[in-house]
């Protein structure tokens, strides 16, 4: 931030305090959190969200990553259970064109001993019709289960950004013990001297002026 700049900021800080008509947004105090002040790029006060438990990310990294391994296993049981249906269905229609197999067999028989019937010439070829059916059906079902296999495939992958969701996870609440291993502290908070809150460029009022600072000055003196 240039002089200029910073000269700019505390001449609007000055003209919002000479504007006492003018209403004041609430300030966040305590663990009273409102949406509204936790605005991000809005000029509100607090730029981050508020440290609700909608708001806290690893709570909704853990859901993402159950809900996720939930989901995934759910996925894989309808896929196992096409792949069953397929196979089962390619079983009954390859025992359904060894039957036709024998069907034609017999009529071709019949066929060559009785030329003259054409009934017999023409189950030929509705059998035949029906058994190239068949092999279609059995192409088909393989190709599910193809497909099948590949949907697997793909699917861990999904499991595989669990695995990294649950890593970040990890090194977040790594870091945060180490944090709080870091800032912890003998003294308790309600012991300590109370410090400053605002400083020089806040729109606020509490701020302590030069006059503040010499009736206080003055305040010392007077007790010698």
């Amino acid at each position: 931030m240039t002089q200029e700049e910073l000269d700019a900021l505390m001449s609007e800080d000055m003209d919002s305090a000479v504007e006492t008509s003018a209403p004041k947004e609430p300030q966040p105090s305590g663990e009273t959190y409102d949406e509204k002040d936790f605005r991000v790029n809005t000029g509100s006060t607090w730029p981050p969200p508020p440290p609700s438990p909608e708001h806290r990310v690893v709570h909704q990294l853990d859901d993402v990553a159950r809900e996720g391994e939930e989901k995934t296993g759910q996925v894989f049981d309808i896929l196992e259970s096409i792949g069953s249906d397929a196979s089962e269905s390619e079983e009954i229609v390859t025992k359904i064109d060894e039957q036709l197999a024998q069907i034609i067999d017999t009529f071709e028989r019949l066929h060559t001993h009785f030329p003259q019937i054409e009934t017999f010439g023409s189950r030929i070829k509705t059998c035949s019709a029906i058994k190239t059916y068949n092999e279609q059906l059995i192409q088909i079902s393989q190709k599910t289960n193809d497909q099948i296999m590949v949907a697997m495939d793909v699917m861990q992958f999904q499991d595989i950004h669990r695995q990294k969701i649950e890593r970040v996870i990890n090194v977040m609440r790594a870091l945060s013990r180490y944090m709080n291993s870091l800032f912890e502290t003998k003294v308790a908070d309600e012991k300590r001297v109370s410090s400053a809150v605002h400083i020089v460029g806040d729109a606020t009022d509490d701020v302590v002026d030069e006059e503040d600072i010499e009736a206080l000055i003055a305040a010392f003196g007077g007790k010698k």
